[in-house]
């Protein structure tokens, strides 16, 4: 791969970034107060009364940072919803990069060993 193609997909990759980011910042602080499609369901079947209210993932250390889709302890909800985006964005692009990187790299050996037996017939 020439260096101006991996220049040429890192300009692709941290453009989308920026977009995804804006959209996480400056639209999910409007998105809509009704329940999403499984706690809607939750709700019209009548067992959302039978969740657990002291569930395993609020014990999860995000839990003391983040309450549904806001950053707790920002008084004005458009802006905590705003940085709740703006982490899960970020977080989701680092699972991602890191999960590629892995990925990437054990292609690589594989080729690499592929390689090396190729030479040694």
């Amino acid at each position: 791969m020439s260096q101006n193609s991996v220049k040429n997909n890192r300009i692709v990759i941290f453009v989308g970034l920026g977009v995804a980011l804006l959209i996480a910042i400056a639209l999910s602080p409007f998105a809509s107060k009704d329940p999403d499609g499984l706690d809607r369901v939750s709700e019209d079947l009548k067992f959302a009364r039978k969740a657990v209210e002291n569930s395993p993932a609020k014990q999860l250390p995000f839990a003391q940072i983040f309450d549904e889709y806001s950053f707790k302890g920002v008084g004005d909800e458009k802006v905590a919803t705003a940085i709740a985006g703006l982490f899960g964005t970020l977080t989701t692009f680092g699972l991602a990069w890191g999960v590629g990187k892995l990925a990437t790299r054990s292609k690589s050996k594989a080729i690499e060993t592929d390689d090396d037996s190729d030479r040694q017939s």
